[in-house]
């Protein structure tokens, strides 16, 4: 009911306004129109008025918020004064065969309204970000925001919109120095970056707002260590690859975490060359509900497939998917199948019922200690499931496979990472066997952050529990990305059409465990060493200090993709695969570990065992 009073009464000032606005027009155009000009005056202001009512009613202005009104408001309202002038013009033209009147009244008219109408709106606007604006329980932070670009200015404006929130800015710091000494909607650039602590002080800021979404970790690590040796609190706005509708609010501000610290330039997908693979095809993801697997699907539905069918072994995870879909892409046709890729006779029912056309399989036992400790389990799942994808994608008229390998593969040390290298080796015989139209290719990266059994989860496990964080070893390094980051990169490599090829995702610079723990005890708010020790437990079996993207043998060819390469083939001749495999099966079935490394040291000379120590 308010709602619907207050409709009423800003059509009504309006009215008003634009009313009033006529008089105003013939003040300012003759000496004394109250005199000479009276009958005219009062013919043009009464005929106007329903003209005027029925131009704020088309165009809507009452149902302008003027408490938020931006620029598109006054667009409107011009567009809609404009049209007015037009018939008020024209009005002249009649009442003038009767009394003189003169010609410029109804352009003058709409200038005076659009000043009346738009300073009504802007002064109820000011007023409600300076006086009406309190945050509900009292308190008000001062925001400094680091970022004066589209999204630093955009979040400054939300919060003057919306006070309720307590968050008032201060300024801006950027390092463009084309910005310094301006100012961005009436707030002063205070310096760049490194000038944080003494704009701090300067300004009496409360929080410091980080709002670079295209920063490069190192620049929001930067921030991050400013503000603390200033001693004020800091929070982000989300990256660019979270921002998909290109709006940033209030709501978004969030902490930061380590995924912003070890942020690089964000991604830029060819929608168009993954559209033309995916949109209207039926897509089959194995580990569909695993952390990669379901930011596959979360990534291809983008791009409007015919249906997605959602293989995987837990159904919880499957659940959880399905759910999130059903929310976010309730158009999206999908099917969950609750299944091993282990088991052949069921993935020819899936293949034969469904006839998938893109194959993202992700599906794979990951956990290097524990697959050491069962390494049939690994080459039952990660090989046997792999080679059942691909011998079922060959018949079945598959036009992309895209095996998700990892670096582990390279030169591997462990019994995971050495299947992963002989899934490669199957997909690439794949790729020697597809017909025209077929493409069968491998995506290879490193740890993804935030993944299922992966080292942050853990260690944020440990700090929660009061420590210690355990470290296998202080110089141990690892390649990372985030989960949408590698999502993205795998449906692009699988764009790419070339057969057998093993694509690698470039991951930046390495980055030492010991420095993800010490970032992520201080993004928890304590300190290494004071509040949580750290805890060195030694190398686990089939570990390295270092991961490779590359054999020594392979090499890379550049795609057009920048952050994509691909390796130069070094897979096995058909034969020798598939007598070495055999060996390798024989032996997982005889549940015999030794032999199980002997024959995958066969597969891939450059395997270094956990027994041969």
């Amino acid at each position: 009911m308010t709602r619907t009073y207050s409709k009423y009464i800003k059509f009504g000032v309006d009215v008003a306004l634009w009313s009033l606005a006529a008089p105003l027009a013939f003040w300012l155009r003759l000496e004394n129109p109250w005199e000479r000009y009276q009958d005219a005056l009062a013919a043009y202001t009464i005929l106007g008025i329903p003209l005027k009512a029925l131009m704020i009613w088309a165009f809507g202005f009452h149902r302008q918020s003027w408490r938020g009104v931006g620029v598109r408001d006054l667009n409107v309202l011009v567009r809609g004064v404009g049209l007015g002038v037009v018939y008020l013009t024209a009005m002249v033209f009649f009442i003038h065969l009767f009394v003189p009147i003169p010609r410029s009244a109804g352009l003058i008219d709409g200038l005076v309204a659009l000043f009346l109408m738009g300073g009504a709106r802007l002064t109820v606007r000011l007023f409600h970000e300076r006086e009406g604006g309190r945050a509900v329980d009292g308190k008000v932070i001062r925001v400094l925001v680091a970022g004066a670009g589209e999204a630093g200015t955009m979040v400054a404006r939300e919060m003057l919109r919306h006070p309720e929130a307590g968050l008032v800015p201060v300024g801006f710091l950027d390092d463009e120095p084309s910005k310094q000494h301006q100012r961005f909607i009436g707030l002063p650039v205070l310096g760049g970056l490194e000038a944080l602590p003494k704009a701090v002080r300067k300004a009496l800021a409360d929080e410091v707002l980080i709002a670079i979404p295209s920063a490069p970790g190192g620049v929001v690590r930067k921030v991050v260590d400013l503000c603390r040796k200033a001693g004020v609190r800091y929070r982000i706005v989300p990256g660019v690859y979270e921002i998909l509708t290109g709006k940033v609010s209030v709501s978004q501000i969030r902490e930061v975490a380590i995924e912003d610290l070890l942020h690089r330039e964000p991604v830029q997908l060819n929608t168009e060359e993954i559209a033309g693979y995916i949109e209207n095809r039926v897509v089959l993801v194995t580990g569909a509900g695993g952390s990669i697997g379901s930011e596959i699907v979360r990534q291809a539905a983008r791009f409007r497939p015919r249906r997605v069918i959602l293989l995987g072994r837990g159904e919880h995870s499957l659940y959880q998917i399905e759910r999130e879909l059903e929310r976010k892409w309730p158009e999206l046709e999908y099917r969950s199948v609750v299944a091993d890729v282990r088991q052949h006779d069921k993935l020819a029912h899936v293949f034969e019922l469904h006839r998938p056309q893109v194959v993202f399989h992700a599906a794979a036992h990951k956990h290097v200690p524990l697959m050491e400790n069962n390494p049939d389990e690994a080459v039952f799942n990660n090989v046997g499931g792999t080679r059942n994808l691909v011998e079922l994608s060959l018949d079945g008229g598959v036009e992309r496979l895209v095996n998700i390998s990892t670096d582990k593969a390279v030169n591997p040390t462990s019994v995971m990472g050495a299947s992963k290298r002989v899934a490669e080796y199957l997909v690439e015989w794949g790729g020697r066997r597809a017909r025209p139209g077929q493409v069968f290719t491998s995506v290879r990266f490193g740890n993804v952050l935030g993944s299922r059994g992966s080292v942050v989860p853990l260690f944020r496990e440990q700090i929660s529990l009061g420590g210690p964080v355990t470290v296998t070893h202080p110089e141990m390094t690892r390649y990372f990305m985030t989960i949408p980051e590698a999502g993205q990169l795998v449906l692009q490599a699988g764009g790419l059409g070339r057969n057998g090829a093993v694509y690698l995702l470039n991951m930046g610079e390495p980055v030492r465990i010991l420095d993800l723990a010490h970032d992520l005890i201080r993004l928890s708010g304590l300190e290494p060493g004071a509040d949580i020790k750290i805890a060195f437990t030694g190398m686990r079996p089939g570990e390295k200090l270092y991961e490779e993207l590359l054999t020594a043998e392979e090499g890379t060819e550049a795609t057009k993709h920048q952050k994509i390469f691909v390796a130069r083939n070094s897979g096995l001749p058909d034969a020798e695969l598939t007598q070495l495999l055999e060996r390798l099966f024989d032996a997982a079935r005889k549940r015999d570990g030794a032999e199980i490394h002997l024959a995958l040291k066969s597969l891939i000379p450059t395997y270094t065992s956990s027994l041969d120590a």
